[in-house]
């Protein structure tokens, strides 16, 4: 374990171009799942200044207005009434895939890959500190604008967090990166200091702010071009915010616009609801799951849990309790984690994993399987 190290994460605005995609890719998939449960989606988004394009693989009983979806995603977002040209270009599921994944007594993988779930004891939403300021910032920076806390803000926003740790433990914030949209006509230096008093600084308790700790906002400077504007957002471009801020291991595969068939995002949900089950069951500090799949195939090819030296069983123990009281086949975690209903776009924002309500957030299963390894354990030793 390092001495002393300096761990960070960003998050971005619902109004950032890559999030926006993102947020219009599940408001789509949740249309598609209002009238049909089975459908099958992976939806993209790109957009650019003037131009919305909605393209991917559709396959469900009733096609939902697409171009009404857009307009309503990014006028909630803070765009108005803006005008952009819509182009949609979705085909049905290609036959292959279809046949490999619906079969008749079983739901196969969408897609082979490699998923991890990660949790931890350093808050209480069981994630890493930066993780959480950072998303807790860009949070706080959108409802200042939407409640008119603060005038002169615009949707596109992103905010980063470094925190110092000692050991194990985070110990103070040694950075805070805050970027924001704004009017033309605002005072950039009174701007600055409202944002400091009335954002970043109640947004950070867990350890304090201190006279080292670097603020920038709105480093570059100006900041009043933003969004399809100013940059072309595209779904799946921010992996890192949806999931661990970096911090824990990543297998690549994006999560908004695709639905419950996708183990790149079902797989890394489940892989999220058992890491967190193992933390808040006290069976490790700090645990990472990883699974694995192969296209067409309903269990996964591998299952591994991490505990990082912190765990309470043997980590052989702990895989045979997830095996034994988590269902990892497709259908097991669209049902286990509700996943054929159209929830996706409420928690597609800051962070898939801090939302409380989510149901691959829920901490039902941990004293479960801290019973399952304890009377396992007794059994094995003759005690």
């Amino acid at each position: 374990m390092r001495d002393n190290y300096i761990l960070t994460a960003e998050s971005v605005t619902e109004g950032h171009p890559d999030k926006l995609c993102d947020t219009i890719s599940d408001s789509v998939l949740d249309a598609c799942l209002q009238s049909d449960p089975h459908a099958r989606v992976a939806c993209e988004t790109l957009a650019t200044a003037g131009k919305i394009v909605v393209a991917g693989e559709i396959t469900t009983k009733e096609l939902p207005d697409i171009p009404a979806i857009i307009s309503k995603t990014v006028c909630e977002a803070g765009y108005g009434a803006a005008q952009y040209e819509i182009e949609v270009l979705t085909h049905n599921q290609s036959r292959d895939i279809a046949g490999a994944v619906s079969k008749r007594n079983e739901t196969g993988a969408g897609d082979q890959g490699i998923m991890y779930g990660y949790a931890c004891n350093e808050t209480a939403e069981l994630l890493p500190l930066p993780v959480v300021l950072a998303h807790r910032l860009a949070k706080a920076l959108t409802l200042s604008r939407v409640h008119g806390y603060i005038d002169g803000l615009r949707p596109d926003g992103k905010a980063q967090v470094s925190v110092e740790y000692h050991g194990d433990q985070p110990v103070r914030v040694s950075a805070v990166v805050l970027s924001c949209q704004h009017d033309e006509d605002v005072d950039f230096y009174e701007l600055c200091n409202t944002l400091r008093e009335d954002v970043i600084e109640p947004s950070i308790w867990e350890v304090p702010l201190d006279g080292r700790t670097q603020i920038l906002i709105n480093p570059s400077g100006r900041f009043v071009e933003g969004g399809f504007e100013a940059d072309t957002g595209l779904t799946g471009r921010k992996l890192m915010v949806d999931t661990y801020g970096g911090l824990a291991p990543h297998g690549g595969g994006a999560l908004s616009g695709k639905d419950g068939t996708k183990v790149d995002r079902s797989g890394a949900y489940m892989a999220r609801y058992i890491a967190k089950n193992l933390v808040a069951g006290r069976l490790a500090d700090r645990c990472t799951v990883t699974l694995a799949y192969a296209i067409g195939k309903a269990e996964p090819v591998a299952v591994d849990i991490d505990t990082h030296g912190t765990g309470k069983y043997d980590e052989y123990l702990l895989e045979c309790a997830v095996r034994a009281l988590f269902d990892l086949t497709p259908d097991g975690m669209m049902e286990t984690l509700k996943l054929d209903h159209p929830i996706f776009a409420q928690f597609c924002n800051y962070g898939h994993f801090t939302h409380k309500n989510a149901p691959w957030e829920q901490t039902d299963l941990g004293d479960i399987v801290a019973e399952y390894c304890f009377k396992k354990e007794r059994g094995t030793s003759g005690r």
